[in-house]
């Protein structure tokens, strides 16, 4: 199954344990394939690098750079499509719409609304780290 992974869960399954960590495991075990593009992961070491998770960062003993690197490893990094303009309210979601369309992914995996709320695009389902957990196992 491919998979590609909004920030935010990437974050969070890199960060802390529950459905989003699950997501990153399924990967790590095969059950899924995870794509990411470097705009995504460009946009993953700034938000790594926001003082709010300096503190969890420090306690695990990694820098953002880091991190990115071993989450690189784990994803498929590919160049992401061109596409029009999709969620007008926050363009950066369109990122992760142009990494599923190149990885030509299954499912987008995210806690962003404005993703939720498309439920589908181009034949790629949107689910939320429960909802993807709850299918693979």
């Amino acid at each position: 199954m491919r998979v590609v992974a909004d920030t935010n869960i990437a974050i969070s399954g890199l960060l802390w344990r529950g459905n989003p960590r699950r997501v990153l495991d399924a990967a790590r075990d095969g059950t899924i394939d995870l794509f990411t593009s470097i705009i995504l992961l460009t946009e993953l070491e700034d938000v790594l690098s926001r003082e709010r998770f300096a503190s969890r960062l420090a306690s695990v003993g990694i820098t953002p750079h880091d991190l990115v690197l071993g989450y690189a490893t784990l994803a498929s990094v590919i160049e992401p499509a061109i596409i029009e303009p999709v969620i007008l309210a926050d363009p950066d979601d369109d990122a992760v719409l142009a990494c599923a369309i190149a990885a030509q992914g299954k499912i987008i995996v995210s806690g962003d609304s404005h993703l939720l709320n498309l439920g589908e695009y181009q034949d790629i389902r949107v689910y939320t780290a429960a909802q993807l957990v709850a299918e693979i196992s």
